[in-house]
């Protein structure tokens, strides 16, 4: 990539990259850590983490799906050692492909991310561990290329290489596989496979066709057939592979989970006779579109499922993570024992407490960006708009509208929440609270020089008489109750006034503007000059 980081903005970054040795202490973001710090003993319903996040352990040697609760998409798990990390799509948000770790499965501490430089929206990565080196395979598209890629790192904490193309244009979610012969291939969607090369940085010959998935009964209601996501897993001499059908999102009840499993990377594959071994049967329950799922051995010899799936009502939310027991039968085949994911299960260390996430709140007094925060869409130059000089964030105008301002927003995981910011304006600069779900979809409300602007359906309205002009410093807040949005304004020795639209936002999700996002609190900077953020406060109202 000819578009490398400065020193300067390489240390800007330095906040989301925690060393993995240290992620049994509090995470940094330069939020302090509330009594989320330990899971809040729960009698129904999840845990409390930071900031009242809720958290899936429950403090009672039980867990709630989801293990990760707002837009954690498509997982690709590995366990080394003693140890579990994990990773999802990042999608159009930079830094992307955050690296989490656990001993428990079901309570994470941050690493850091794995990808700095912008090459494109970010779909199903798969992280792999091979020999003593770490891999991530990850497909990408942008508006003039759409290929697949390849980063390695000597530790899982970085430094992490720059991208390598493999030139597959044709094809996404990689899965990458060692062969009975001993050789390396990636898995593509569609049932096909390639080899590569012995270090894994390149492919050799041309791909290969070489399963069929199986098909689900004609009158099921799906998005699409759709074949995407494979996770391979070898066990007993059979390569086991988990394929998603039916479409990503659409109705509740059309992605699935399926299996098949060989004695062959390259076949003859053989259905599972139980399939589906995932999915919604009905859109009363409690997730929804549940697939791209991996198997994995638990701590103690036993086994689950990872996935994901959307909250019933919560698209809004994104994919979550989802965690599930599961059974291996006599006749080499599984089975999930989690029914609808509805009712708690035991963990799979009880005895494991430690923190789970990170707070979203920021009081930005750090000289690096937190590892809560990422850029929507930037271009390669997008960190240079930060500075932090221990009184604030500074952040660079850019663009006019959100639709090309791209904010920094955190990802949220609580149905009902509350996000607050105190601002200073330098003339010329729009400064915007956002609910953000992409650049055609977004709601909030912005002040600059021609005054109070609400931002709504990815449309402006000028409202200039709602706040006098000439303003340089007021806070901004908005409350997302159950989709009920409502902002709010501040001027210095005053109490907060009520913006007097209030907006549902149950649509602003995949299914009405595509692109597999989730809304998220986002910071925008417009017009000239600059916009300082003094303080970021999230709190969950759940």
């Amino acid at each position: 990539m000819k578009d490398l980081l400065t020193r300067r903005q390489s240390l800007l970054l330095l906040g989301t990259s925690i060393a993995a040795g240290a992620c049994s202490a509090k995470p940094t973001g330069r939020a302090r850590p509330d009594a989320g710090s330990r899971p809040t003993p729960s009698m129904a319903g999840w845990g409390a983490g930071f900031e009242n996040q809720r958290i899936a352990d429950r403090g009672d040697g039980t867990f709630l799906n989801p293990i990760f609760s707002g837009d954690r998409p498509d997982p690709s798990i590995i366990k080394d050692g003693d140890t579990y990390y994990l990773t999802f799509s990042s999608f159009d948000a930079y830094p992307g492909l955050f690296i989490w770790q656990s001993n428990d499965l079901v309570n994470w501490q941050p690493v850091g991310p794995a990808l700095t430089n912008p090459i494109g929206s970010v779909w199903a990565p798969d992280l792999v561990k091979h020999e003593e080196r770490y891999f991530i395979y990850i497909p990408a598209r942008s508006a003039d290329r759409k290929s697949i890629y390849v980063i390695h790192a000597d530790r899982i904490d970085g430094p992490w290489s720059e991208p390598v193309d493999l030139n597959l244009p044709d094809h996404i979610d990689p899965a990458h596989a060692v062969g009975e012969d001993g050789k390396r291939y990636l898995f593509l969607s569609n049932g096909d496979l390639i080899q590569l090369s012995e270090d894994g940085l390149s492919t050799v010959g041309e791909v290969e066709h070489v399963y069929d998935p199986w098909r689900y009964p004609e009158d099921w209601d799906v998005e699409c057939f759709c074949p995407e996501g494979p996770k391979i897993l070898r066990k007993d001499d059979w390569f086991y592979m988990l394929t998603a059908v039916g479409g990503t999102a659409g109705p509740p009840t059309g992605h699935m989970v399926i299996a098949a499993r060989s004695r062959s990377v390259k076949g003859p594959w053989h259905h599972a006779p139980n399939n589906p071994q995932v999915r919604t049967t009905d859109r009363s329950e409690s997730w929804w579109s549940r697939g791209h799922a991996t198997l994995l051995e638990g701590p103690n010899g036993d086994w689950w499922m990872i996935s994901h799936g959307y909250e019933n009502g919560f698209w809004t939310l994104g994919r979550q993570c989802l965690l599930e027991p599961i059974r291996w039968r006599d006749d080499g085949w599984f089975e999930s024992l989690g029914g609808d994911l509805s009712r708690p299960f035991p963990k799979p260390r009880p005895d494991e407490h430690r923190p789970h996430g990170i707070p979203l709140s920021d009081d930005f007094t750090s000289a690096s960006l937190g590892p809560q925060w990422a850029f929507y869409n930037p271009s390669p130059e997008e960190y240079g708009r930060v500075s932090l000089n221990g009184s604030g964030l500074a952040l660079a105008a850019k663009g006019s509208t959100p639709a090309d301002t791209s904010p920094l927003c955190v990802i949220p995981g609580d149905r009902a929440y509350e996000v607050t910011t105190q601002i200073e304006l330098e003339a010329g600069a729009r400064a915007g609270l956002l609910l953000f779900y992409n650049a055609g979809l977004y709601c909030g409300i912005s002040y600059g020089p021609e005054g109070l602007v609400m931002h709504r359906y990815g449309q402006e309205r000028a409202r200039p008489g709602d706040l006098k002009p000439g303003l340089t410093k007021f806070d901004l807040k908005a409350r997302n109750d159950h989709h009920v949005v409502t902002f709010f304004t501040r001027l210095p020795g005053e109490r907060w006034k009520k913006f007097d639209v209030q907006m549902e936002v149950s649509g602003y999700h995949h299914n009405t503007a595509y692109d597999f996002l989730s809304l998220r609190p986002g910071l925008m900077s417009a017009g000239t000059g600059h916009v300082r953020f003094k303080q970021f406060q999230y709190r969950s109202l759940s």
